[in-house]
């Protein structure tokens, strides 16, 4: 996406760099309030040692580095989808790039469904963590306010929630700034820790690590499980580059957010060396007495604008599967009409803060919370891993040996990290994985039972062309008008528009079929969004291609078709469509329980008209029973 970049600073990359600042790394810039805390906590038994203080940060330091600045930043950041990125646009390049054996693009598929899948985890687990970690350091500063602790985090999120509706692009130009001052303030806070403990830079040297690890080999594994907070997140550069493109993200991560957070971690290291009793919470014990209450401030602020990222990130995530057929149809609200990627989905957003509050109301501080996070994060990053060296392989048409000298190491960084937080699965851990399974059962549900619905109404109708050549002559009776029937597929007939001729007797003096489609691609060119043939004098048949970012529009798209010699007149316009009432049935297919939950979701599925944006007065609707 960036190939044409001049070297140099322009002022549209500076505001990108700076808009990069404000979403893209508020998760991982906000882990430095919880992950230190967490290596050393008291389960693990690390004794505050030189040492051991050098070696968590080693391990910290090359974290960081080989999974972000190497494998999300110089690797899988190369596998744009036509600048766009994120797991749902890594799955459709896998799949365009595979072409051989149904086996292999299922085994993809599940792996990429099953990615997205847990990003909806984090995005729950994330605002939680994130704004109770902030609002916790009420507690050092007095212990009075330690009851007022939850209530305060529970409004901060109900807040957050209650002004998506609303958008946000105004908040928005608050982000950079105030990302800016929080990556400022980590540094500065760190560098004045370091100063009175200097020796603690020599953490940069993998040696340390290694010997920690050599030393206490079962600690230092488990120790990985809270090391691995220091990187959530990393997958959101990835997520976000279509917003933003590689060069500002590159720009702002080495430029600023990666030096910050590591001066951060190393002062955090210095203060634990010269103040052990610093461990109950090294981030907020930075700061003298006086500067508390702001840091409080401006950390709240950083969780809000990382929580705002992530719900934004689980909208996209959703909307994105809609059109790509693995979720259903839901009520989608665009809260800007200059960006397309500002939307607000309801039904997503109240699922999410119920959920969230009731997490924090379970696990009540951010150290039990620590325990469910981690585990989707790493998950997430072998199926990112899996997919972009699919890709690699075959897109880019690697080296086979290349391919595996790339996957292997960072497939084993991945694997440790997901080792070691799958030792935390009953202490919360469950809790992602539950999401998870949750929404892939969902998304894997609704794909299949599609797929078993178009094949039964398939079976249930007749070619198009056989149609069209029966019903020639005068043999039906034509009434003036356009009907338009909204179909899946240009080969057969439309349900609605056998049961219109079954019932009513008539055929329309001008009948379109229309079909959208969906292409693996986020946009598609304006020159490619149109097909449209006649296949007799008063059939015709429209196909409108849609990327997966783009939100379809019927009355836009036939618009359109004056270019092509057939115009609309909306007043003199019918729209046909097919409302199916399923029944679950013991027949081959899916399992009774999935067949249910797909009968469940079709009659909760926002209404096709609202989705295509029809208007609502020239619609017809014919309903017929479908059992599974």
């Amino acid at each position: 996406m960036q190939t044409t970049e001049q070297p140099g600073l322009t002022s549209s990359t500076t505001a990108l760099t700076l808009g990069a600042l404000g979403v893209v790394f508020g998760d991982i810039g906000t882990s430095p309030l919880y992950a230190l805390k967490e290596c050393f906590h008291a389960s693990h038994g690390i004794p505050l040692t030189h040492d051991n203080v050098l070696g968590v940060l080693s391990l910290i330091f090359w974290s960081i580095t080989l999974v972000v600045s190497l494998k999300y930043i110089a690797f899988i950041m190369r596998a744009d989808n036509n600048g766009e990125g994120g797991i749902m646009a890594l799955l459709a390049l896998t799949l365009r790039s595979e072409h051989r054996g149904q086996q292999r693009r299922r085994l993809l598929i599940m792996t990429g469904l099953f990615g997205a899948a847990l990003f909806f985890g984090d995005g729950i687990i994330t605002p939680a963590i994130s704004v109770l970690s902030a609002v916790e350091g009420l507690k050092v500063a007095t212990p009075v306010l330690e009851p007022f602790v939850l209530p305060i985090t529970i409004t901060v999120l109900i807040s957050l929630f209650l002004i998506q509706r609303h958008g946000t692009g105004s908040v928005g130009k608050f982000f950079g700034p105030v990302m800016i001052v929080w990556f400022t303030t980590l540094a500065v806070l760190g560098l004045v820790n370091i100063s009175r403990y200097p020796h603690v830079l020599e953490a940069i040297n993998p040696l340390w690590a290694v010997r920690f690890i050599a030393e206490h080999q079962f600690i230092a594994f488990v120790t990985l499980g809270a090391v691995v907070l220091t990187i959530t997140g990393g997958e959101a550069l990835y997520a976000d580059m279509g917003h933003f493109g590689r060069r500002p993200i590159r720009l702002a991560w080495f430029y600023m957010v990666f030096p910050a957070l590591l001066l951060n971690y190393c002062g955090q290291g210095a203060l634990l060396l010269t103040d052990p009793t610093a461990v109950e919470n090294p981030f907020y014990r930075l700061v003298p007495d006086w500067g508390l209450y702001p840091l409080v401030v401006l950390a709240t602020l950083a969780t809000v604008i990382a929580s705002q990222a992530v719900i934004s990130g689980v909208f996209s995530i959703a909307r994105q599967a809609v059109q790509l057929g693995y979720l259903p149809r839901l009520d989608i609200h665009h809260t800007s009409s200059k960006e397309i990627g500002q939307i607000y989905i309801p039904a997503i957003n109240w699922a999410l803060l119920g959920s969230i509050i009731l997490l924090v109301l379970t696990f009540q501080s951010s150290s039990n919370l620590a325990s469910a996070y981690g585990i989707a994060v790493t998950l997430t990053m072998i199926c990112d891993t899996i997919l972009a060296v699919v890709v690699a392989r075959k897109l880019w048409n690697w080296n086979p040996a290349l391919a595996v000298l790339i996957a292997v190491p960072f497939l084993l960084i991945d694997f440790a990290f997901f080792g070691a937080t799958s030792l935390k699965v009953l202490q919360g851990g469950w809790f992602p994985l539950l999401v998870g399974l949750l929404i892939f059962t969902i998304m894997s549900t609704w794909k299949r039972g599609r797929q078993l619905l178009f094949k039964k109404l398939s079976n249930e109708t007749m070619p198009l062309n056989l149609f069209v050549n029966s019903i020639g002559g005068n043999t039906v009776q034509t009434v003036p008008g356009t009907a338009v029937f909204m179909t899946g597929s240009h080969q057969y007939v439309p349900h609605a528009m056998l049961h219109n001729l079954k019932h009513n007797k008539i055929l329309h003096e001008r009948n379109v079929l229309l079909t959208l489609v969906t292409r693996d691609i986020p946009f598609v060119d304006e020159a490619e969004r149109l097909v449209v043939n006649q296949v007799a004098h008063n059939f015709w048949l429209i196909s409108g291609y849609y990327g997966f970012k783009e939100q379809p529009d019927v009355p836009a798209l036939l618009a359109e078709c004056a270019q092509h010699g057939l115009e609309f007149d909306m007043m003199d316009t019918s729209f046909f469509l097919s409302r199916e009432r399923l029944i679950a049935t013991v027949a081959p297919g899916m399992a009774m329980w999935r067949e249910r939950l797909f009968v469940a979701m079709s009659r909760n599925a926002a209404s096709a008209t609202d989705f295509f944006q029809i208007p609502t007065n020239r619609v017809v609707e014919l309903g017929t029973q479908i059992e599974l």
